[in-house]
């Protein structure tokens, strides 16, 4: 398997291996190179109280920052396996309709992440990632998480 290298690329990936992301009806919504958005309908995502489930939230956002990471190791030409290394997440509001996950990174680390994946086979990055909040508003969850990126055929 190689990293995509492009949304669409991306999308059959999650959904041809990931069954949760196929169950969860996840698709690519937006990807402009610096943020990668995911969304899911709430029909297959809700819970008992008729709200986003929270595990369908964290496994969005979760999917979302690993799908950022993936695209731009594969706009890099780089082939590595992304894993997550821990995450902090918080619920801030419930989800009402759709959901819509959005990924990014603060600052500009991307340049010293390629490089050290380069160089050593292997690298971290910090990336967020945000529940879209009802019309747009306040975020109703929010993740800092910590990826690792480990080329393959390097030593693990």
């Amino acid at each position: 398997m190689t990293t995509p290298r492009n949304p669409g690329e991306l999308e059959l990936l999650v959904k041809s291996g990931i069954p949760l992301a196929r169950a969860m009806g996840l698709r690519v919504a937006e990807f402009d190179g610096d943020r990668l958005a995911l969304a899911a309908p709430l029909a297959p995502n809700v819970n008992d109280k008729g709200c986003a489930f929270g595990g369908s939230l964290s496994s969005l956002l979760t999917l979302a920052a690993w799908g950022l990471v993936t695209l731009k190791l594969g706009e890099a030409g780089l082939d590595a396996d992304v894993y997550i290394g821990d995450s902090t997440l918080r619920y801030l509001a419930p989800v009402w309709g759709e959901l819509h996950a959005e990924a990014f990174v603060v600052g500009d680390p991307w340049p010293g992440f390629l490089e050290a994946l380069r160089k050593s086979g292997k690298a971290r990055i910090e990336v967020e990632a945000e529940i879209v909040g009802e019309d747009g508003g306040a975020p109703a969850a929010k993740q800092s998480a910590r990826f690792v990126a480990i080329a393959r055929g390097a030593p693990a």
